[in-house]
């Protein structure tokens, strides 16, 4: 599955949060992860993030079957690369 994770954490949790995530997915932008995980790694990133955030923090995880159309108008932060 294509999951896509937004978080709004306190900032003595952002780096820990940041940190975590980018062990198991991509960073698009602050803030903003996506990727593609088995159900196994969806689990074990959902867990692990309720270990690390508090009461008074959100984490939004959306999940798709696949990958999704993507526009970005702008400059892209952190492009996905084509890997052949």
């Amino acid at each position: 599955m294509y999951v896509i994770i937004v978080y709004d954490v306190n900032v003595s949790r952002v780096n820990k949060v940041k940190k975590f995530l980018r062990r198991h997915l991509h960073w698009v932008q602050n803030s903003v992860f996506e990727g593609e995980v088995t159900m196994a790694e969806f689990e074990r990133i959902r867990e692990g993030l309720r270990d690390l955030i508090d009461e008074e923090d959100s984490v939004v995880i959306y999940r798709l079957r696949s990958m999704p159309r993507k526009e970005v108008l702008g400059k892209e932060k952190n492009p996905i690369e084509d890997i052949i």
